[in-house]
C-alpha cells in the first residue's frame, strides 16, 4: 500500500495549476521548503519524477507528473464532495488565539463579516497577550493566532496582516492641548508619568523595542503602573494618572470624540506589526485556509 497523504496530492496539484513552487507555497500558505518536501516525497512513494527541474528550465511536468495530476484531482475533488457531506453535519469550531488589539478591534468585524459568506461556521476564542498566544498555539489549544508579537520563524508559518500605529496619549487638559498645537511629538513627553502594558505584550515589546532604537533607556521610564487591558489605560490617562503608549486602533474613538489627545511618537510615526500565525505543524483544514485568506485580504481595510 502506498504511503502518500492527501497534502501531498493537494500540494503537488496547487503546484501543478500554479505552475511555480513559490505560488503555490502562498496559495497553499506553506513555506516554498514544505512544498518542495511534499512532492519530493510524494515522487519517492511514487518512484517517478512529476516536475522537471532546472536552474533555467521552466516549470514542466513530466509524462507521468500529467497522469499523476489527472487521478490527483480526481481523488481531491471525491475528498470535497465527503469534506461538504461533512460540514453539513456539525462543524468543528474554527480555534483562535488572539491577543488583546486584535481581539477587541480587529477579529469582531472579521468573524462578522466571515459569518456573512460561511453562515455555518462557528469560533472558539481564546485570549491573552501575545506571549500567551505563542503558548495555546504550541500546547494545541489553538490552531490560529492572531498577534502583536512575531512569532519564532521555525516553530510557526506566521504573515503580516496589518500596520498598527503606535502613539502616546494623554488626558485633554490645557497643558497637553498646548503641546499638541506647538506640535510636539511623544518623544518629547515621555518624562511625564507612564502608565505601560505588561511586558509580555506584544505592543509593550514594540514600544520598548521603538525607545531602545531612540537610544532611549526604557528602564529609566517613570512608570508608575502596568495594566493589561488598553480599556482600563484609557480610563486611567484621562483621569490624569498619565501618558501611556498604545495602539492607534485601540484609542482611536476616544480620539475623535476629545477625550483623549494623541502624539506621534515621531515626525515619521510609528508602527508595529499584527500577525497570523499558526504551527509549522499544523496542516490547516480547508476551512481555516479560507478564513487565514479572507483575513490577510480584509483586515488592511481595517486599519487606517
Amino acid at each position: 500500500m502506498l504511503e502518500i497523504s492527501l497534502r501531498q496530492l493537494e500540494t503537488f496539484v496547487v503546484t501543478a495549476e500554479c505552475g511555480s513552487f513559490t505560488r503555490a507555497a502562498e496559495k497553499l500558505h506553506l513555506t516554498q521548503s514544505t512544498v518542495s518536501t511534499h512532492i519530493q516525497c510524494l515522487e519517492q512513494e511514487l518512484r517517478t519524477q512529476l516536475i522537471l527541474r532546472g536552474a533555467r528550465r521552466r516549470f514542466e511536468l513530466t509524462d507521468d507528473g500529467r497522469r499523476v495530476y489527472e487521478a490527483s484531482r480526481e481523488i481531491l475533488s471525491r475528498c470535497e464532495e465527503l469534506e461538504k457531506m461533512g460540514e453539513s453535519a456539525v462543524a468543528s469550531p474554527l480555534s483562535i488565539a488572539t491577543s488583546t488589539v486584535p481581539a477587541q478591534q480587529l477579529l469582531p468585524k472579521l468573524m462578522s463579516g466571515f459569518l456573512k459568506k460561511n453562515s455555518n461556521v462557528r469560533f472558539a476564542l481564546r485570549r491573552g497577550d501575545s506571549d500567551k498566544v505563542r503558548t495555546m498555539l504550541e500546547r494545541g489549544e489553538a490552531r490560529i493566532g492572531l498577534m502583536g508579537a512575531a512569532p519564532e520563524s521555525h516553530r510557526f508559518v506566521s504573515h503580516v496582516i496589518a500596520h498598527d500605529r503606535l502613539v502616546l496619549i494623554s488626558e485633554n487638559d490645557q497643558k497637553f492641548r498646548g503641546l499638541k498645537q506647538a506640535g510636539a511629538t511623544g518623544v518629547q513627553l515621555i518624562g511625564n508619568p507612564m502608565i505601560a502594558r505588561e511586558e509580555s505584550s506584544g505592543t509593550q515589546q514594540a514600544v520598548e523595542a521603538y525607545f531602545m532604537g531612540c537610544g532611549i533607556d526604557a528602564g529609566k521610564l517613570n512608570i508608575i503602573a502596568r495594566m493589561d487591558n488598553p480599556e482600563a489605560i484609557k480610563a486611567g490617562v484621562e483621569q490624569g494618572m498619565g501618558i501611556s503608549v498604545i495602539s492607534y486602533l485601540a484609542v482611536q474613538e476616544e480620539v475623535a470624540s476629545g477625550r483623549l489627545i494623541a502624539f506621534d511618537l515621531d515626525e515619521k510615526k510609528a508602527y508595529r506589526n499584527i500577525y497570523i500565525a499558526w504551527r509549522k505543524d499544523t496542516a490547516l483544514s480547508a476551512l481555516e485556509q479560507h478564513f487565514v485568506s479572507y483575513v490577510r485580504s480584509e483586515t488592511p481595510k481595517l486599519v487606517k
